[in-house]
Formats: C-alpha cells, structure tokens, sequence
C-alpha cells in the first residue's frame, strides 16, 4: 500500500499539516521541518499526491497542448519539445485533439473540466478565435504557429507565412521556371491563405510566368498526393511551391508514380524542414521554418503568464530561410 502522509508525519515527529507545507511550493515551513519531512519521505519512498495538493494550492500546473492536424508528421517533433519543455518547467502536458472539434465553447468548456492553468495552441490551421475564446474565459493561451497581427487579442508565436510565399516565389523565377503553381493546405487554414497571399504578391511582378493554384484537403501526405495525381491529369506547371513538407512528400509520390522525375520533369520546394525532408530517397529543397526556437519561446510565454494573466498579448515572429536540397533545378 501507498505510503500516506499520516505515516510520514509520525516518522518525522510533526503534524501532519507540516509534511503538507513542506511539499507545496511557496508554503510557510522551517528549513529544519522540511529537511525532516524530505528525510523520512525519502526513507519511506513517499511521494506527494499532486492532484490533492492542486486542491489547496488552486493550481494543478495542467497545461493544455491543444492540436488538431495529428496526420502531419512534424508534430511529433512538436509534440516531443513542447512536452520535454513543459516538464523541465515542473508543468505537466495534457495533449487534446481538436481534429474534429468545431465549436469553440466546447473546446473551452473541456479544458476548463480538466483544470488546466494554460492552454498553448500548437496549430496552424486552427483559426484565431480559438485562442481568442480562453483568453475571454480567463485561460492563460498561447497560439503557437498562429497567424501574427500586428495587434493581437491573444499571445502568438509564429512564422511570416506571406514572407515565405515571396521567397518560394522568388525562389522558383530565379531558377527560370515559366509555369509555375501553388499547391496548398486547407483553403480555409490561416497559413495557407497568407503562404497564397505572398506568393501572387510576388508573381504579380512576373507576368510573364503563367501562375495557377490549387489546396488540398488537408496537410497530410494522402492529401498531397491525391492533389498532384489531379493536377498531373491536366497541363501541370514546371514547378510548385507545395504549402508544406508532407504535401510535398505526397506531391513527389505522385510524381513517381506517374513516371516522371523530380526536379527534371517537375520542380517541388516545400515548407517547415522537417526532419524526413532531409532523407536520402526524399532530399526536398524547403523553406526552414524555426519550430524549435517557436516552441522555446511558446513556453517561455506560456510559463510567464501563470504568474501573470493579465500580461498585455503580443506577437512573436521568427525568420524563415531556404534550405537547398535536390528537388528544384539548379540556379
């Protein structure tokens, strides 16, 4: 049986009210009290009951790690530093899969029944309002991947997907392409209607080049892969600045299959630098997006305000660069 606190008090010769101070953070107990409690805890192999405690202190140190697109294989790289940073902060991660969730009352509603202390939003195709809707019910959040105003209702720390939709542009003329397509996520997914939005932006300067565009059902390889079969059925473009690197993984399976070769026959440049993009039998030119300084820096506000809610949201951006790999013709 599970050592109790009862037992622990005895062995140290003090009130059970003592051993509770000595293992709740901030909790008014002496030096020589606590060394007693910590002795005769270890000695015994007691360990705090963390959930009871949350019930005096008024904080279960629960933070919420709230996505929705688990199809996309860099969030296992998300999900990894997001949990290994919230730990090494004494918090603890409840991971919540939104995938099917559409109503923003109920995704509150759930986290509040959990007693979570802050949510961080790890999604780029969840929109604003989600992280908008806790900070209205008084929950820390923090939108990590989210869309950066120059205002924003709620804390977010992101990239600048129009910046990336200029530099793929811009990447995809120097190297003489005349055909050229966007191939994107989810038409209603904020990152993909800022990617689009840079990348004409930039083509509008090239009228030139004809340009066309095109989104797939999700930011998933099936998606990516069901999109280019599609698009390879008509007149495809020389090159496409897929939205992603899964759909771009995708776009290159289709390819393949239709017997053709990249970058000889089609060009493809992706976006994130996930790790399976630097794979030998894939070797995907990419735009780098910065996903561990983002989580670092996700945390780090998130951390920041437990201690103070209020604190005034603000937007956190990180450059993004070209990673050269083989699926583009050379300059």
């Amino acid at each position: 049986m599970a050592v109790t606190l009862k037992e622990v008090a005895k062995r140290a010769g003090v009130s059970r009210s003592a051993v509770s101070r000595s293992f709740t953070e901030g909790a008014s107990v002496s030096e020589k009290t606590r060394r007693k409690v910590e002795k005769a805890a270890a000695e015994m192999g007691y360990s705090p009951n963390v959930l009871a405690r949350s019930l005096t202190t008024r904080r279960t140190k629960l933070v919420g790690l709230v996505s929705d697109n688990f199809h996309n294989p860099v969030f296992l790289q998300v999900f990894d530093l997001f949990t290994r940073g919230l730990q090494e902060r004494g918090l603890r991660p409840l991971l919540v899969n939104l995938s099917c969730e559409t109503q923003l009352e109920d995704s509150v509603r759930m986290l509040q029944q959990y007693s979570v202390d802050g949510v961080v939003v790890a999604s780029s195709t969840l929109p604003p309002a989600f992280a908008h809707a806790f900070r209205r019910a008084g929950v820390p959040v923090v939108h990590s991947f989210g869309r950066c105003t120059n205002a924003p209702e709620a804390h977010v720390v992101g990239i600048d997907n129009a910046f990336c939709g200029r530099i793929a542009a811009e990447t995809l003329v120097a190297r003489g392409y005349r055909r050229i397509g966007f191939m994107g996520g989810p038409e209603a997914a904020t990152s993909t209607q800022d990617r689009i939005a840079g990348f004409m932006e930039e083509m509008s300067n090239h009228p030139e080049i004809r340009v066309t565009h095109s989104f797939a059902e999700a930011y998933s390889f099936q998606a990516g892969r069901k999109e280019m079969t599609r698009l390879l059925k008509a007149a495809p473009a020389e090159a496409y600045f897929c939205g992603d690197d899964v759909l771009s993984i995708g776009a290159l399976s289709a390819i393949g299959s239709a017997g053709l070769s990249v970058p000889d026959d089609i060009g493809i440049i992706g976006l994130n630098d996930m790790e399976m993009a630097g794979w030998e039998n894939i070797n995907l030119t990419t735009i780098h997006q910065p996903i561990r300084e983002i989580i670092n820096s996700s945390v780090e506000l998130i951390v920041a305000m437990l201690e103070e809610p209020d604190r005034e949201p603000e937007a956190r951006l990180f450059r993004c660069r070209i990673v050269e790999r083989g699926t583009l013709r050379p300059l």
